[in-house]
């Protein structure tokens, strides 16, 4: 009997002994109140209502710098390198960095040594200010039989005519009018327009699947008021962010990515409006 009752209190001073050296402490979890409001141009703030928050363990931004790593933007000189134009038309475009031959911007940009240095400016200058549409455009005196027969009079006879152009053009510089109609089919801004969009789309995708699969921590929705909520929240840093759903008020449009810190036992507060949001652009024509 006598030794029963010893190990009963061997037992219990064991468990009293061994008790703080193995239990485990789970730290508290935090929240997050957060309101959010858009304020138009002209007009008052109106709350972002019944919208979908997420809460995020990595910024938007830098998951689409994840993205664009593994499939960056199209380059504009790859690009132009693989056009089927000429060379010299090549060179201009790097050199300009466009890829937009077309509205007043590009004709009234451009000078008489493009006109005369770039072969498709050239014929669309001549198609749409030949002779017979306008006499006073000069024409060259060159002859084809003096090209091998008598060089140096063909190549005379071509710096005049040459030299005569270039004057002609920059006297006359409404004479450019309508070349870029005239380059329709040899205009790359479309084809370089899809490129980018595709890739952007694809961008756009995969930030979005990759943000909601691998760092997404919680999410919630605004109410009527544009207040809401994330409760139960591991303390970390996190980011907040309406993904690719602006909040929209009058000609505004906003999205948020913002920092925010939850520590244990704490609610952190956080006021989204147009001060802090990473984009506000008015809406284009539909």
């Amino acid at each position: 009997m006598r030794s029963f009752w010893l190990l009963s209190a061997l037992s219990c001073s064991l468990a009293l002994f061994a008790g703080p050296q193995f239990a485990t402490h789970t730290p508290a979890n935090g929240t997050l109140e957060f309101s959010a409001r858009v304020t138009p141009a002209d007009g008052r703030g109106e709350p972002a209502r019944q919208m979908s928050f997420y809460l995020l363990s990595k910024s938007l931004a830098d998951i689409r710098s994840e993205v664009e790593s593994n499939d960056p933007p199209p380059d504009m000189d790859h690009f132009i390198d693989a056009l089927e134009l000429s060379k010299e038309l090549k060179t201009w475009l790097k050199k300009h960095r466009t890829l937009d031959l077309t509205g007043k911007d590009f004709t009234k940009n451009l000078t008489a040594d493009d006109v005369m240095t770039v072969p498709e400016f050239l014929e669309a200058y001549k198609n749409i200010n030949g002779a017979s549409l306008n006499a006073s455009v000069p024409s060259p005196t060159s002859k084809e039989r003096d090209r091998q027969k008598n060089p140096d009079k063909f190549q005379h006879a071509e710096e005049q005519y040459q030299q005569a152009m270039r004057h002609y053009i920059t006297a006359n510089s409404d004479t450019l009018d309508g070349l870029d109609a005239e380059l329709g089919d040899k205009n790359p801004g479309r084809a370089w327009a899809k490129v980018r969009v595709e890739q952007q789309r694809r961008a756009d995708r995969r930030t979005l699947e990759i943000a909601q699969t691998r760092y997404l921590a919680a999410t919630t929705e605004s109410d009527l008021e544009g207040h809401g909520a994330f409760t139960g929240v591991a303390p970390g840093t996190y980011w907040i962010t309406t993904l690719d759903i602006p909040a929209l008020a009058g000609d505004v449009r906003l999205r948020w990515d913002r920092l925010v810190t939850i520590r244990a036992g704490e609610t952190a507060r956080l006021e989204l409006s147009n001060v802090n949001a990473i984009e506000s652009a008015e809406h284009e024509a539909q």
